[in-house]
Parts: C-alpha cells; structure tokens; sequence
C-alpha cells in the first residue's frame, strides 16, 4: 500500500500543470487542493483492481491520477459557501479559505477537466481509453456524483427514508468508488470476464455504501484533528445521515455487515483479491 501512495503522488506530481506555468496561481491552487495529503482510497482500489488484470502500472498510474483529480475538485466545490461552507480540508484550510472562492471555482473546474486530459494520456488503446473516459464521465455526472450532491443539497432539513438516503449516497460518494473499481480492471489488455465483473460489482457497491455509514459515523465520533475537516456539520447543517436515521449503534453493524458483503463478493477471485479484502477492511475500520 505505501508504494501505490508514492506512486500515485509522482503521478499527480507528473499530471498537474508545473505551479509556475500560467496562470500561475490556478495551478498552485489545483495543486495544493490534490497533492500531499489523503487516503488515496479511490487509488489504491484502482490499482488493487488493475492487478486482478495483470494492468500495467503505468496506465494504473494515470487512471488513478484521473479519478484522484475527480475527487479532489469535488471536495473543493463541495467546501464552497454556497454548498457545505466547510474551512478545514484534511486538516488545512479549504481551497475558498486561501484563494478566495472565485478561484476555488476555477480550481474545480480545471481539476476536472484534467482529469480527462490524464486519460487522453495513458499509454493504453484507444479502446482502453475510451472505456476509461465513458467510466469516469457517469461516475461525475447527473446521474452519479453531481446528481448526489444535488440531492444532498435538497434533502437538507428533510427526512429521507432509507433507501433514499441510500441512493444519495450511491450517486454522491458510491459512484466515483465504483468507477475507481471498475477502471483498474478496464486497465488490463483484455475484456472483463463475467465473473470478474459481478465480483467486482457486488464488492463496489457494498464498500460504497460502508464509506459513507462510517463517513457518517466519524462525523459524530471523532474530533477535527483527527477528521482532518470540521466535525459535526452534518448535525449542524439538518443533513440526513445514517446516523440520524439508525442511530449509532445500528450504523455501525451496518457498516461491519456491509464489510462483510464486500469481502463475500470476493470469496470466487479468492487470494488474488488480498488488497482489495485490505481496503474493504479499511473502508469499515478507518480511522481519519
């Protein structure tokens, strides 16, 4: 695990703008919201992914660069005053706090648009990179990630039952995990077996789901310096959670159940799926 994080910093390092190519302080921007800091969960599932393929590092290398840069220029719309109003991003101020949020903006917007260069990139068939392109284009679309968000903004003040709340969270955090998954195995040479894609596809949609449980869960449990970002504003703000709706104690046997859905998808690949078991256990046990 520690080497996929090194490689994926020399990625980014490699995939963002240099800081001082203009305008100058976009890139820093873009920059500073992406590298040096994080999980990498979307990475490493990426890469864990791609070995069941026999991927070539390299490609894995850009494809996670690409679903990072997703990730990251989320979170920083997400921070902005007019969605979560968030000051603290991994334990530093957020991207409107130092630039301003004229320029958080334009940091999002290019982050996002860089992700989809990096796969123009790869070293891949044209191919490999369309279905590349096709994964990370519906996981961040109306219909994945910003189509949860948009949720997520509407549903503030409001109970959701159960299952909304759980398509709200498939689209908002769910959908870019599972195109993280699922583009590590469009890195290999060869299609997808079906067997492979139905592990695959029952192992991403229970790990989706137990991120954000636990995602809930931290927001009530743990402080800022270990959170990395404010604790408490799901409450704050009236959001719908797990928490909210199960309690504490129901939440966390739903993520352990969901850690153990995960880890059953998983039993017909059987040890060449070691990473991917890690992260599922990391998933359900982490600690920020």
């Amino acid at each position: 695990m520690p080497r996929i994080l090194e490689r994926t910093e020399r990625a980014l390092e490699h995939y963002l703008p240099a800081v001082d190519t203009v305008p100058a302080t976009l890139h820093e921007g873009m920059r500073y919201a992406t590298l040096g800091g994080g999980k990498r969960l979307r990475a490493l599932l990426c890469h864990a992914a791609g070995e069941l393929v026999d991927a070539d590092p390299a490609i894995l290398d850009g494809a996670a660069s690409a679903i990072e840069m997703i990730h990251a220029y989320s979170l920083v719309h997400d921070d902005l005053p007019a969605m979560d109003n968030d000051l603290l991003r991994r334990g530093q101020p957020t991207v409107h706090v130092r630039y301003g949020e004229a320029m958080a903006i334009l940091v999002g917007d290019g982050l996002q648009a860089q992700a989809f260069a990096a796969i123009g990139e790869l070293p891949a068939s044209a191919a490999q990179r369309v279905a590349l392109l096709k994964e990370l284009a519906a996981a961040s679309s109306s219909q994945g990630m910003v189509g949860g968000q948009a949720i997520d903004l509407e549903s503030v003040g409001h109970v959701l039952a159960r299952d909304q709340l759980e398509q709200m969270h498939r689209l908002k955090t769910g959908a870019l995990l599972r195109a993280s998954v699922f583009m590590g195995a469009h890195c290999g040479a060869e299609p997808m077996s079906p067997e492979l894609h139905a592990a695959l596809n029952g192992y991403q949609s229970a790990v989706g789901l137990a991120f954000q449980v636990v995602d809930d869960i931290l927001d009530v449990t743990t402080d800022a310096a270990t959170l990395g970002k404010t604790p408490g504003k799901d409450a704050q703000d009236n959001k719908p959670t797990y928490v909210s709706l199960l309690g504490l104690d129901a939440s966390r046997e739903l993520a352990e159940a969901l850690g153990e859905r995960a880890r059953a998808a998983l039993a017909p690949l059987g040890e060449r799926a070691a990473h991917l078991h890690g992260l599922a256990d990391m998933v359900v046990h982490r600690i920020r």
